[in-house]
C-alpha cells in the first residue's frame, strides 16, 4: 500500500509553494514596472519594492534554504549507511541536477534575464562537493560565503573593479563572464547565497522534533532580523556595507534574509502540518512538488500576456502586477491539481529526474487494479 500524500514531507511542499507565489509577485511587479517599481511612493509599493524593500528576494533566499533542506533529505539514506558507493551516486545525482539546471537557466536568461535557475545549478554543484561535510564546515562555508561577499563589496568602494562586478556588454556570455556571474554579480550569486544553501543543510540536520524548541528556534529567526535592521540604521559604515537589500551582498544582509527564511520554514511548516487534510494545503502541496513546471509556466504567460498579446501595458502599476500574479497562481494551482491527478510529477520534474536520478522516474500514476 503507498503511503498518502500528506505524509510526504507536505511542509516542505507547501512552503516552496507559497515562496513561489511570492517570487511569482516580485518577479511581475519587477519585469512589468522595470521603471517604477523600486520607486515606492506608498507603504504598499515599499513593501513590494523588488529592489530593495523588505520582501526583495526574501522568497527566492527562502526557497534556497528549502534547497539545502531537500539535498540532506536526498542524501541521508546513503549517509546513514556509510557506503562510499552509495555516497559517491548520490553525489553524481546531484553533480547531473546542477548540470542541467545550469544549462536550462543559460538558455532560459535569454527570454527571463536573471532567472534564478541558472544560480541553483551551480548550488547544486557546490552540493555535490559538501553534502558529506561535517555541520562544522558547512556552518563554515556558509559565514565565510557572507563574509567573502560582504568583504569584495568593501573593496570594490575604493578600488574599480568593473571588470569582476560590473561585467562587459550585457550580450557577453564568454566562459569568464558566467563565472563572475555565478559566482559573484549576478542575481543571486554564490557569495553570499551560499550561505542560504548551508542554512538549510544544517537546518535538516538538526531540525528540532519538540514543537517548543521550534518556537525557540523561529524566535531566533526573528530576533536575527530585528538585530539585522537595528545594525543596518546604526553601523557607521558605507551604506552598502550595511544595506539590508540583495545587491548590497552585506552581512546584514545575509542575517536578514536567513532568519526570514528560518521563520518562514518553521511557522508555514508548522501550520502545514497541522492543516495537513484541509484541501487548501493539499492544493499548496501538490503545486510545490510542480514548482520547476510552475516556474517556467510564470515566465510564458508573462511573455504571453504582457509582450505578445499586450493585454497589460508595460510601467502600468503595481496593482496590475498583483492582479496578474493573483491571476496566474489561481490557473497555476489548477492545473497542477488536474495533472497530479493523471502523473506523480510535474511534466519538468518528470524530465528533470529522468535525466539525474540514477533509478527509472514514473510518470504516470499506478493504475490501481483492484
Amino acid at each position: 500500500m503507498s503511503r498518502p500524500a500528506a505524509a510526504r514531507s507536505v511542509d516542505l511542499d507547501v512552503v516552496r509553494a507559497i515562496a513561489l507565489i511570492g517570487v511569482c509577485a516580485m518577479n511581475y511587479h519587477g519585469y512589468l514596472n522595470p521603471g517604477t517599481a523600486g520607486d515606492p511612493t506608498n507603504a504598499l509599493g515599499e513593501l513590494f519594492d523588488p529592489w530593495r524593500g523588505p520582501l526583495s528576494t526574501r522568497f527566492a533566499a527562502t526557497f534556497v534554504v528549502v534547497a539545502g533542506m531537500g539535498v540532506v533529505l536526498l542524501t541521508r539514506r546513503a549517509m546513514a549507511s556509510g557506503d562510499p558507493a552509495a555516497i559517491a551516486e548520490q553525489r553524481w545525482v546531484l553533480v547531473r541536477r546542477g548540470v542541467l539546471l545550469l544549462s536550462f537557466g543559460f538558455v532560459l536568461d535569454w527570454v527571463w534575464p536573471g532567472t534564478i535557475l541558472f544560480f541553483y545549478g551551480g548550488y547544486f554543484l557546490v552540493a555535490a562537493a559538501v553534502f558529506a561535510l561535517s555541520t562544522r564546515w558547512l556552518v563554515a562555508l556558509g559565514v565565510g560565503a557572507a563574509v567573502a561577499a560582504t568583504a569584495i563589496r568593501g573593496w570594490a568602494i575604493d578600488h574599480p573593479l568593473q571588470w569582476l562586478l560590473a561585467g562587459e556588454a550585457e550580450t557577453s556570455r564568454s566562459p569568464r563572464e558566467l563565472v563572475f556571474d555565478l559566482v559573484v554579480r549576478g542575481t543571486h550569486p554564490m557569495l553570499p547565497w551560499l550561505a542560504f544553501l548551508c542554512l538549510g543543510m544544517v537546518l535538516q540536520r538538526h531540525m528540532p522534533t519538540r514543537p517548543e524548541r521550534r518556537v525557540m528556534l523561529a524566535f531566533t529567526g526573528a530576533l536575527a532580523v530585528a538585530s539585522a535592521h537595528v545594525v543596518a540604521a546604526t553601523l557607521p559604515v558605507d551604506e552598502v556595507l550595511r544595506g539590508t537589500w540583495s545587491d548590497s551582498r552585506s552581512l546584514p544582509y545575509v542575517v536578514s534574509a536567513g532568519g526570514t527564511a528560518l521563520v518562514a520554514v518553521l511557522a508555514i511548516g508548522a501550520l502545514a502540518r497541522t492543516t495537513a487534510d484541509a484541501r487548501p494545503t493539499r492544493w499548496l502541496a501538490v503545486a510545490g512538488r510542480c514548482t520547476l513546471s510552475l516556474y517556467l509556466l510564470h515566465v510564458v504567460a508573462f511573455r504571453l500576456v504582457v509582450d505578445t498579446l499586450q493585454l497589460v501595458e508595460h510601467d502600468s502599476g503595481l496593482a496590475n502586477a498583483l492582479a496578474m500574479a493573483l491571476g496566474f497562481w489561481l490557473l497555476a494551482i489548477t492545473a497542477a491539481v488536474a495533472w497530479n491527478r493523471v502523473a506523480t510529477l510535474g511534466p519538468l520534474e518528470w524530465a528533470y529526474r529522468r535525466f539525474s536520478d540514477s533509478t527509472p522516474v514514473r510518470l504516470a500514476r499506478p493504475v490501481d487494479r483492484r
